[in-house]
Parts: C-alpha cells; sequence; structure tokens
C-alpha cells in the first residue's frame, strides 16, 4: 500500500538530510521528489499542485530550533523533521478532518443509507461490510437488494444476509427499484429495524438513465446517507466519478475499497480535495470484518512510513484480550510459552488481516518498510498451525519429547502433510525463540536492545499525540513526529539516550561486566 507515495516522500528526506537549513533551492529539489510520485500514485494533478505550494510556504525560511521539548523530554531535530512535519500535517488537512459519525434520522424513523457506485467497485460486499459494523455497535440494519439488474446481485446480498443473520428484503421479479426502496422502508418500521441499507444498481460506466433512477429513489426514500462505495485500484478515473456522483446526488461521504491492492494510493488523497466529499469508511479486504473507519492522520502517517500505530492498537484490541496478552508477553519472557500458546497467537494474527497491513502499520522502519519488501507468506502460518494441531496436549506443553522420542516425529508429520525435517525444523525454530526471549526476560535492560522496541514504546506515546483533530495543532503534530524520528535513528539527544525510569540493574551482571572490562583492558595492553 502507498509504495509509490512513500518512495517520493523517502527521497525528498534522503534530499534533505545532512541540510543546515531550508533555503528554496532546497525546497524545490525535494518537493520536485515529492511531485513525482504524487503525479504517477494517480493524485489529481490541481491537488497536487495545492499540496506542493502549501508545503513550499510553510517550509520555506521556517526558523529550525535544534533543540525542542517532546513530551517532557529535551531531543535533537534537524530542518528535515520540521519538513516532514509539514508534510504530515498538510497531508492530514487535504484529507481530512473527517466525522464517520452516520447521520440519523428523527427520533422512531428507520435512518436511510443508499449506496451507489458504478458495477464491480465491491457495492454489495461493502453493504455486508457496513451492516457487520453497524451491529457491532448496537444497531439493528435491513438490508435492501435494489439492484434488479446485475445477474446474482440478489441472491449475493441474501448469502451475505445469511452469514450475518440479518433479514434481506427483496423482490426479484420487480423491475421498479424506488417502489422496492420505499416498501423495504414501510418494511423496516413493522420489523424495527433502525437502520435501512440499500443496495443500489450500478453500470460500466456513469450514464443517464442510472442516475435518473437513482435521483428518484433519492426523492422517494430521502435517505439521510448517500455514500459513493469507490475503487480505488482505478486511479484518477476514481476522481472523476466522485466528482459526478456528488454533482447528481450531493452525496455525504465515499467508502474506498479495494486500497489493500494498490500501490499507488492516489484516490485516497484526491477525493476528499477534488470533491469536498469526505471519505467515511476503507475496504482492505474481503472479509466482512475488513471496513475501516478512515482516519486521514493515520492514513498520512502511512504514507510517509511512520506506520499508524493507532490503528495497529485498534486492530489488536478488537481480537485480543489485553489480560490475556499480557499474561502470555510474561509467559514469553519467563520461558514458559507452549505450543499451544504459540498457534493461539497465529490464530491471533489471522483475526487481525493480512499480514502486509500489519507490517504497513508498524513504526519499525523509520523510513517506511523497504522497497519491494514483502510479507511472509501468510500459507506458512496455516502449515505451522497444521503441524502443531496434529500434536497431542502433551507433546504441545513438552516440545522437548520429540529429541527424547523421535518416533513422534513421524506421527506428527503424517498427521500434517509435512516432512519430518519441516517439523523438526518448526520445533527447533520454537525452543531456540523461547530460549532466547526467556533470557532476555531474565536480564533487566535487554529487552530495549531488540530491533524496534525502542520504536514500539515511542510509538505508544505517538498513539495519543498523534491526534490532530483532537487538538494541539501544529506544535503538538510536530513534536510527536520529531520524537519517533528521534527513537527511529537510536537517539539524538537525551530522549534517545535516557534510561528507563526505575530500572534496576543485577549487582551480580554489573560485577560481570566489570570483570569483561578489565580482561578487554589487559588483552589491550599485551598488544
Amino acid at each position: 500500500m502507498f509504495e509509490t507515495l512513500t518512495r517520493g516522500f523517502r527521497a525528498a528526506k534522503g534530499r534533505l538530510t545532512g541540510k543546515a537549513e531550508l533555503t528554496e533551492a532546497v525546497i524545490d529539489e525535494a518537493l520536485r521528489d515529492i511531485r513525482l510520485s504524487l503525479l504517477e500514485a494517480d493524485v489529481d494533478y490541481s491537488v497536487t499542485k495545492q499540496f506542493l505550494d502549501r508545503v513550499k510556504v510553510k517550509a520555506v525560511g521556517e526558523i529550525v530550533q535544534l533543540k525542542a521539548e517532546a513530551k517532557g523530554k529535551a531531543v535533537r531535530v534537524t530542518p528535515v523533521d520540521h519538513f516532514i512535519a509539514i508534510c504530515q500535517r498538510e497531508l492530514t488537512d487535504m484529507m481530512g478532518p473527517v466525522e464517520t459519525r452516520i447521520d440519523r434520522a428523527k427520533k422512531g424513523q428507520p435512518t436511510g443509507i443508499m449506496m451507489v457506485g458504478l458495477q464491480g467497485s465491491g457495492k454489495t460486499t461493502t453493504v455486508g461490510k457496513l451492516a457487520r459494523l453497524l451491529m457491532k455497535k448496537g444497531h439493528h440494519p435491513l438490508l435492501v437488494a435494489a439492484d434488479v439488474y446485475r445477474p446474482a446481485a440478489v441472491d449475493q446480498l441474501q448469502v451475505l444476509g445469511q452469514r450475518l443473520r440479518l433479514p434481506v428484503y427483496a423482490e426479484p421479479d420487480v423491475k421498479d427499484p424506488p417502489g422496492i426502496c420505499l416498501r423495504a422502508l414501510q418494511e423496516a418500521r413493522t420489523q424495527h429495524r433502525d437502520m435501512v441499507i440499500f443496495d443500489t444498481a450500478g453500470r460500466l460506466a456513469i450514464d443517464e438513465p442510472l442516475m435518473l433512477e437513482l435521483e428518484e429513489i433519492k426523492r422517494q426514500v430521502k435517505p439521510k446517507n448517500i455514500f459513493l462505495v469507490c475503487d480505488a485500484m482505478i486511479g484518477q478515473d476514481a476522481v472523476n466519478t466522485a466528482r459526478e456522483f456528488h454533482r447528481r446526488l450531493d452525496l455525504t461521504g465515499v467508502v474506498l475499497t479495494k486500497l489493500d491492492g494498490d500501490a499507488r494510493g492516489g484516490a485516497a488523497i484526491s477525493v476528499k480535495a477534488a470533491t469536498g466529499a469526505p471519505i467515511k469508511f476503507l475496504g482492505m479486504g474481503e472479509a466482512l470484518d475488513r471496513l475501516e473507519e478512515f482516519r486521514p492522520e493515520g492514513l498520512a502517517s502511512r504514507i510517509l512510513g511512520f506506520g499508524d500505530v493507532v490503528g495497529l492498537m485498534k486492530d489488536f484490541e478488537e481480537v485480543v484480550d489485553a489480560k490475556k496478552a499480557e499474561q502470555d508477553a510474561m509467559k514469553l519472557l519467563k520461558g514458559r510459552f507452549t505450543l499451544s500458546d504459540f498457534v493461539e497467537q497465529i490464530r491471533l494474527l489471522k483475526k487481525m488481516g493480512s499480514l502486509e497491513d500489519m507490517f504497513d502499520k508498524m513504526p519499525f522502519f523509520p523510513d517506511g518498510l523497504p522497497q519491494g519488501f514483502k510479507a511472509p507468506d501468510e500459507k506458512e502460518l496455516g502449515k505451522v498451525e497444521a503441524v502443531i494441531s496434529s500434536m497431542t496436549q502433551r507433546e504441545r506443553l513438552e516440545p522437548e519429547l520429540f529429541q527424547k522420542q523421535p518416533g513422534r516425529l513421524v506421527r506428527v508429520a503424517k498427521g500434517a502433510g509435512r516432512t519430518e525435517a519441516e517439523v523438526k525444523d518448526l520445533l527447533n525454530k520454537f525452543l531456540g525463540m523461547r530460549k532466547m526471549i526467556g533470557e532476555i526476560g531474565a536480564q533487566a535492560g535487554l529487552l530495549a536492545r531488540i530491533p524496534g522496541m525502542r520504536q514500539l514504546a515511542m510509538a505508544r506515546k505517538l498513539k495519543d499525540a498523534v491526534r490532530v483533530q483532537g487538538g494541539g495543532g501544529m506544535q503538538q503534530l510536530q513534536e510527536s513526529i520529531l520524537e519517533a524520528a528521534v527513537a527511529a535513528q537510536g537517539g539524538g539527544g537525551k530522549a534517545g539516550g535516557a534510561k528507563h525510569a526505575g530500572t534496576r540493574v543485577n549487582p551480580k551482571d554489573r560485577r560481570q561486566k566489570r570483570k569483561q572490562e578489565r580482561k578487554a583492558r589487559k588483552k589491550g595492553r599485551r598488544k
């Protein structure tokens, strides 16, 4: 996701690294890289120009303080940190602010949500995703099959309704979408449904009969919400489509789908700025739980390569029990982690969505994911799960049994459809990992030396700090990004080099360290 956009900002950051001040010439060079990546990512030309102009005005002549206070800690900052902070702010402003709240009808009346869009944009699937999201918030939706032209469209919605255990209003033999929608609204009142989602027809391209039909549905049903479902993979055409639908129907929001399958992502930046219709949700996969509320600050952070910690935490909190997660972490650090615990973690990862999307949200890489980075194959997780599932309960709790009784390997390999070598390799890796983490847990201070752990600690601070809409403005945003930059670079001031308060060093470890230092000095004198 956003590989093209991230590449441009990474190149601009490289040009500015080491510069003492933000002169106009230096800024122009950096903006040239960003301009190319924005246009290549299908961002609208006028939107690109406006964005670059705003960044240049705010960056040229910027007074850069070499030291700043971020969360009560002194950090060293550079001109490139200020430039990235300005880009973050402008990207966020361009895509937001966004209110993901659904506009409600008068008390006692069902709220109408009219879903519109072209054929193939994922409209019917998005209807199911939105219904599931509303159910989680305590609502009781009714789904309406108003697409009477596309073959199997009614059947598809009915299947989704069965999976969600929701009623679907359909009149398969009637070719009157406005009438169907009006009668569905009356049915919703009868069934005491507080939300009605209308799945309307689409076309391969915008045409007059389609728009007239949609306008008639809007006139008769008077929905409080009209959402355009837009395929992000069609790039610049997505913006043109949104403009026309907004002109004819006065959209209240946009849902971008298939965003996980596009390395460009220009539509996400362009739609709000070009049409004025806010992006409400992002579709990130085929599963019914893969609909995210749009957060412009999170998307801007991912584009700049800082990940999206808040989004990652939300995904985590949806599928993980916080108390159990803490218990598992302690078991791991104490060397008591079992294969049963391991397979539970694999299943949780699968529930959180694609691995590539998770890596994209992680803040471990200071310049974003390396170019050409490929997340681990998710099929491998399934193979590991199959191997562990073929073991007995005792074998999962005591994996050392396989070393004492190698015959167990043969049975497990046959049961999982894998080779003995693959099972043995998995066990060796698991035991090695458990031993290493156990040793880390036994020694204070070692945990911070693991690559990415310092960034993760800083990311927890960013969770609350990077909330532009919640207040704080530019100063808070700059502090957040500067602090993250310091953490990613391994520290450049007090913040990077400070020790964790309250950490106690084992006296035995201290003596051992001094002994090693004396040996090293003696060895140096001999040379």
